[in-house]
C-alpha cells in the first residue's frame, strides 16, 4: 500500500509540474567541443624580477642548525641576479585576424606574452589594452592565415540551470573541456566596482582564467575569471564575467586602447532596510546619494545629498551597484532623465553624463582617540571639532560636525562599523555642530517613537549615511 501511494504521489507531482518541461542533458558535448576548441588559446607570460623586487629578509639561524642548509640556498651569490617568472592562463579568439580576449590578471606586469594556438603553434602577442576594473585584456597576434574565432552571445539570456561548457588551460595541462550549469547570476564577490558574475559549477581551476564559458549554441556567455576554493582547486564554485559586460569593454579597448566610462559625480551607497525605515522610503530599493561632487553633472542637475536614485535613463535602479554599472555604460555626452526620491517625494531631473577620470586614492586617516565628552544612547562618545580634536584625528578645517572619539563595545554604532575619527555631519538631515546638538536630536526622536536614527557621516572626506537602530 505504501509503495502504491508513493507511485501516485510521484505521478501527481509530474502532472503538476508538466507545464514546465525541462530539457534533458545533451547526449554528448563532443560535436560542440570539436567546433569550439580551435577558438581557445593557451597564454604564457614571463616577467623579469630584479633583486630589489624579490629580496626577502631571512631569519637568523645559529651555525650548525638544521635550518642552515635550508636557508643557504636563498642567500648565495645568485640572489643578486635577475629572476624570470612565468605564468599560464587562457584566452579565446574573437577575430580571425588575431584579436584575443583574456583576463587582465593573466597578463598584468608581463614582459613577454606568448599565445599557443590549438594546432600547437606559438606566436608572440602584443597588448592592445587592459581594464583592471573588469579584469579584462585584449591581445593581438599576427597569424599567417585567418584563424577560427568565437563570438559573444547574450549573457542576459543565460538562465540558472542552463548547461554551459568551459574550455581552458588548467594547471598548464593544455586545452581542457569541462561542463556544468549556470548556478547563479549577478554575483558580487567584491572583485571590482562592476561585479555581476555568472556563477557556474563547471570545473574551473588555476590556468582557466581568461578562457570562455560557452552556452549550448556555441556562444561565449562569460569569461572565466575566479573561483571560490578553500583548497586551491575546483569545488564547483566558479565565476565568469558576463559577455554583455565584456563586449562593450573589449570594443573600447580595440578602438581606444582603454575604457571610457560615464560619470555623474556622486558617491552612492546601498539603501538598507534600516536606512529605508529611517528615511521614510517604501523599501530598500535604489541608490542613496552620500556626496555630490561640486560642479559635477549631478550637482548641475540639482541632485543633493540624501536623494535616492530609483531610475536612470529609463532603467530601474534596484540597488547601488546597478547604478554604478548603468552610469558607467552610458555614452559620454548623453543627456538622461534621472528619477529620484527626495523627502519622500518622487521627482525627475535631467543631467549630461561626463567621462570618468580615475581620482587618486585618498589614504585613510586615523589617530588616537581624544578624551570622550558626551556619550549618546547609540554607543558613541562625541566631542566638538576644535584645534585639539582636528590635530588628533588630522581633520581639515573644511570638515564640520561632531567627531566620534570612542565607540562602545556591542553597541549599535559598533555594529555599523563607526569608529573614532568619523565626523557626524547631520542627524536626520539636521546639521549638528556640538555633541549637545546630537543628543537633543536623539532625545526628540526617542520621544516621538522613532526606532532608527540616520546619521550623515564624513570619513576621510567621503560622506555616507549610517542607520542606527535604538
Amino acid at each position: 500500500m505504501r509503495a502504491r501511494f508513493s507511485v501516485i504521489a510521484v505521478f501527481a507531482a509530474f502532472l503538476v509540474a508538466a507545464p514546465a518541461v525541462a530539457r534533458g542533458a545533451p547526449e554528448s558535448f563532443a560535436d560542440l567541443s570539436q567546433q569550439l576548441l580551435p577558438t581557445v588559446v593557451n597564454i604564457s607570460t614571463s616577467q623579469t624580477l630584479k633583486p630589489s623586487q624579490r629580496n626577502v629578509e631571512l631569519p637568523q639561524v645559529a651555525p650548525g642548525s638544521p635550518l642552515e642548509e635550508l636557508f643557504k640556498n636563498f642567500s648565495g651569490p645568485k640572489s643578486n641576479l635577475p629572476r624570470h617568472v612565468t605564468s599560464l592562463g587562457s584566452g579565446f579568439v574573437i577575430d580571425p585576424s588575431g584579436y584575443i580576449v583574456t583576463n587582465n590578471h593573466v597578463i598584468e606586469d608581463a614582459d613577454q606574452i606568448t599565445v599557443m594556438l590549438n594546432d600547437g603553434s606559438s606566436l608572440p602577442a602584443k597588448l592592445v589594452g587592459r581594464d583592471d576594473k573588469t579584469d579584462l585584456a585584449l591581445l593581438k597576434i599576427n597569424p599567417r592565415r585567418p584563424i577560427p574565432s568565437a563570438h559573444f552571445g547574450d549573457s542576459d539570456r543565460a538562465r540558472i540551470g542552463d548547461w554551459v561548457i568551459a574550455i581552458g588551460n588548467p594547471f598548464g595541462l593544455g586545452s581542457t573541456v569541462t561542463a556544468g550549469i549556470v548556478s547563479a547570476r549577478n554575483r558580487n564577490i567584491d572583485a571590482g566596482p562592476y561585479d555581476e558574475f555568472i556563477q557556474t559549477d563547471a570545473p574551473i581551476n588555476r590556468g582557466n582564467s581568461g578562457g570562455p564559458l560557452f552556452d549550448m549554441g556555441g556562444n561565449v556567455v562569460g569569461i572565466n575569471s575566479a573561483i571560490f576554493s578553500p583548497t586551491g582547486g575546483s569545488v564547483g564554485i566558479g565565476f565568469a564575467i558576463p559577455s554583455n559586460l565584456a563586449r562593450d569593454v573589449i570594443n573600447q579597448l580595440r578602438q581606444f586602447g582603454q575604457v571610457r566610462r560615464g560619470w555623474v559625480g556622486v558617491n552612492i551607497q546601498p539603501v538598507t532596510a534600516d536606512l529605508a525605515e529611517g528615511l521614510g522610503l517604501p523599501g530598500p530599493v535604489g541608490a542613496l546619494i552620500g556626496n555630490v561632487t561640486p560642479n559635477g553633472p549631478a550637482a548641475r542637475a540639482g541632485i543633493r545629498t540624501g536623494d535616492v536614485i530609483t531610475a536612470f535613463d529609463g532603467k530601474k535602479i534596484p540597488d547601488a551597484r546597478t547604478l554604478s554599472r548603468t552610469a558607467a555604460g552610458t555614452p559620454i555626452g548623453k543627456t538622461v532623465t534621472v528619477d529620484i526620491m527626495r523627502n519622500r517625494r518622487p521627482m525627475s531631473v535631467r543631467l549630461t553624463v561626463q567621462r570618468l577620470a580615475d581620482p587618486p586614492a585618498k589614504p585613510q586617516r586615523q589617530g588616537p582617540p581624544a578624551k570622550p565628552r558626551k556619550t549618546s544612547q547609540l554607543g558613541l562618545s562625541l566631542s566638538p571639532l576644535n584645534g585639539s580634536t582636528r590635530a588628533t584625528f588630522r581633520l581639515p578645517g573644511s570638515i564640520q560636525g561632531v567627531v566620534v572619539t570612542d565607540v562602545m563595545p556591542d553597541s549599535p554604532a559598533e555594529e555599523k562599523n563607526l569608529r573614532a575619527g568619523d565626523v557626524i555631519v547631520a542627524v536626520q538631515d539636521q546639521m549638528v555642530r556640538t555633541p549637545e546638538d546630537v543628543q537633543r536630536r536623539i532625545d526628540a526622536d526617542l520621544r516621538s517613537g522613532r526606532k532608527v536614527e540616520v546619521l550623515l557621516v564624513n570619513r576621510a572626506g567621503a560622506l555616507t549615511y549610517v542607520a542606527l537602530r535604538f
